[in-house]
């Protein structure tokens, strides 16, 4: 293995790894190694802040590593405890089945199905008897898991932390026992997990993992981690024109974080692009366009990638109305308060995140911002709803 690679896979779009030096002699031997991705199916969706650490995942597949993907049955019925505040609610066996399908069906656009194995954790808890679970309990203290800052916060907060909640990054890490797993990948914030892994494998006589961490990608709001509960992510699910306009959106300062983890722009390009940024040579906008069609064409397709571009010169920069508007019917609109209408044609997915579209000023009915969540007892045939930036429906009497 040349040394281009391996300094893309170890140094482009990575925070940390533990223990690096390791990790480079188990690619220069050219073995396949097992890689642990594990998935707590608590939601169903993907966002690019999760494709940050599938987009390297898939790197190692193309040079003939295997994915054992982890489908977390049994902690997602507990919640991953890692950077919340109060206990998570518990999941429901059907809601866990239900988002896991789901999140199959997403994973598979950027990782490579031939190249993976799909297991569930109760293929092994399954069998769990209590004594397993008081010997696995017995190999770890208290004060180990209070040292993790999340667990320490809340401790010290006097909040409430459920033992279900330490027993999570012990399921977690017993995962890589059950496994056999050479390499496990996960956030930043999944550091302490990860090193549990490395630990119990090591009690087990086990080679240890090694632990290939990624950045957390900060969202579309320039401050916050990409999440949906701050509505400050980008499905990769989401429309080609939405995923466009959303990365448009992001401040200037994120373009080349944005480059480096997401695109697939070689280094040299990158590199060209954050010189003429820094001597201000270009407008950033033009990097950014770029960045938003290669992320898009991940995707979709390149002429979906085209026509977005040209959507977003048009209906954001043009401030004009797209011609293909989605169309909905009048009579199920008319004397529906605003927040349902906006959740009825899924231009917002809740009514909390459509209540939160009016009183941000977001919503426009023929060019007048609406900011009440009122009945619309007075629309009529014709009548085109805005949303954001970019985003239109018609209301319609024979739609």
């Amino acid at each position: 293995m040349d040394q281009n690679t391996i300094d893309t896979i170890t140094k482009r779009g990575v925070e940390e790894i533990i223990i690096e030096s390791e990790f480079i002699n188990l690619l220069k031997e050219n073995k396949p190694l097992r890689l642990k991705m594990g998935f707590d199916p608590s939601s169903s969706d993907i966002h690019l802040g999760h494709a940050v650490g599938l987009k390297k995942l898939r790197q190692l597949q193309d040079i003939g590593h295997k994915c054992i993907l982890i489908i977390g049955d049994w902690t997602a019925r507990i919640g991953d405890p890692t950077g919340v505040s109060a206990t998570r609610k518990m999941l429901t066996q059907e809601e866990v089945e239900s988002n896991a399908k789901t999140y199959l069906e997403q994973f598979f656009k950027i990782v490579d199905i031939d190249q993976t194995e799909v297991v569930y954790q109760s293929e092994w808890y399954g069998d769990f008897k209590l004594e397993n679970v008081i010997e696995l309990t017995s190999k770890f203290t208290v004060a180990q898991f209070l040292a993790r800052e999340d667990f320490n916060k809340r401790y010290k907060q006097g909040k409430p932390i459920a033992i279900t909640e330490f027993l999570y990054p012990l399921l977690q890490a017993y995962d890589s026992v059950a496994i056999n797993s050479d390499v496990e990948f996960g956030g930043t914030d999944q550091k302490f997990n990860l090193l549990v892994g490395r630990e119990l494998q090591s009690m087990n006589g086990m080679k240890p993992q090694q632990c290939l961490m990624v950045p957390l990608l900060v969202g579309t709001d320039g401050i916050n981690k990409m999440s949906k509960s701050l509505n400050n992510y980008i499905g990769i699910t989401d429309k080609p024109e939405d995923i466009y306009g959303k990365v448009m959106s992001i401040p200037d300062s994120l373009i080349i974080n944005y480059l480096e983890v997401l695109s697939n722009f070689n280094n040299n390009e990158i590199e060209e692009m954050k010189k003429a940024m820094s001597l201000g040579n270009e407008n950033p906008m033009i990097f950014k366009k770029e960045l938003a069609k290669d992320i898009v064409t991940q995707f979709y397709t390149i002429q979906d990638a085209i026509d977005s571009e040209l959507n977003f010169k048009m209906v954001v920069q043009g401030n004009e109305i797209p011609e293909n508007l989605e169309n909905h019917d009048l009579n199920e609109m008319i004397n529906s308060k605003l927040s349902n209408i906006l959740v009825k044609t899924s231009m917002a997915k809740s009514n909390s995140e459509a209540k939160r579209l009016i009183n941000q000023g977001a919503i426009e009915l023929n060019g007048v911002k609406l900011t009440e969540d009122a009945e619309m007892n007075f629309l009529k045939d014709g009548d085109i709803f805005k949303i954001g930036k970019q985003k239109f429906f018609q209301v319609s009497q024979n739609a």
